[in-house]
């Protein structure tokens, strides 16, 4: 009887709540890949659900659309970027230089590891106009805190204002990323880590 039916219930062993969230990391998992290629803008609906091998309607349960998922996808890979960096930093000789050294070590080898993070983190954040916004300008500010923290025991130039030097290095950091993923011919990490470096040290005055 349709009156005793409990919300709750196992189908198929899983609760409302764990099918709900298995849905939810079906569609996280098909936008990761959508979502990087052929990209936001030009991924429907029907195809992410296509993809999640979920209805329509079921989307609707676990997003409000396109740019809810889009920014907690975003988010997610913000997170775990942000995690990366700051263990790396955590590990890190006790110096400025060793700390810049492995922080962006440390970012450019997760991002890079999976191109479609890369992807989403640098090209589609931008490219979705104003949907990630405030999503990307919480990203930038967390890791300009990261930043800020991992040169506070060590003096700048007075003239020149800690988080707006952690703004403009962070800027350089992603777009030499942009030109990693858009370039014709893929630039070496290497290449990347020893450029980014430089960038850092000179704009932290270690070099």
């Amino acid at each position: 009887m349709l009156d005793g039916w409990n919300v709750n219930r196992s189908y198929r062993g899983m609760t409302a709540e764990q099918r709900l969230a298995d849905r939810r990391e079906r569609l996280m998992t098909a936008a990761y890949s959508l979502y990087a290629k052929p990209g936001f803008t030009a991924t429907t609906i029907e195809r992410l659900c296509s993809e999640a091998r979920i209805s329509n309607r079921a989307f609707y349960e676990c997003f409000g659309g396109r740019e809810e998922l889009l920014q907690a996808l975003h988010e997610r890979c913000v997170e775990e970027s942000l995690a990366v960096v700051a263990k790396a930093l955590q590990e890190a000789p006790n110096t400025l230089e060793g700390r810049v050294q492995a922080g962006i070590r440390a970012y450019i080898e997760f991002t890079t590891a999976d191109w479609r993070r890369a992807r989403i983190m640098h090209v589609e954040v931008r490219r979705s106009g104003d949907v990630l916004t405030l999503s990307r300008q919480r990203a930038v500010d967390a890791f300009a805190r990261l930043v800020e923290e991992a040169s506070a025991d060590f003096p700048l130039s007075p003239e020149l204002n800690r988080r707006l030097v952690a703004l403009g290095v962070i800027g350089a950091l992603q777009e030499l990323l942009i030109e990693w993923l858009l370039s014709e011919e893929r630039l070496e990490i290497e290449e990347l880590v020893a450029v980014a470096v430089h960038i850092f040290n000179r704009s932290l005055g270690t070099a």
